[in-house]
């Protein structure tokens, strides 16, 4: 999740669509505080581990 969020906001900032660069910045925080949730042991959806 973090990759496909550096990427959309990669190319909304490049080709100059707010939207592709406003749903990448989402997905990048979704996807670091997901990892961050997994990372202090706290279970994250239900499952111990997130991957």
């Amino acid at each position: 999740m973090i990759i496909l969020g550096l990427i959309l906001l990669i190319l909304g900032y490049v080709a100059g669509i707010s939207l592709l660069y406003y749903i990448g910045a989402i997905l990048l925080i979704v996807g670091v505080v997901l990892l961050v949730l997994g990372r202090t042991g706290r279970a994250v959806g239900g499952r111990p581990h997130w991957f």
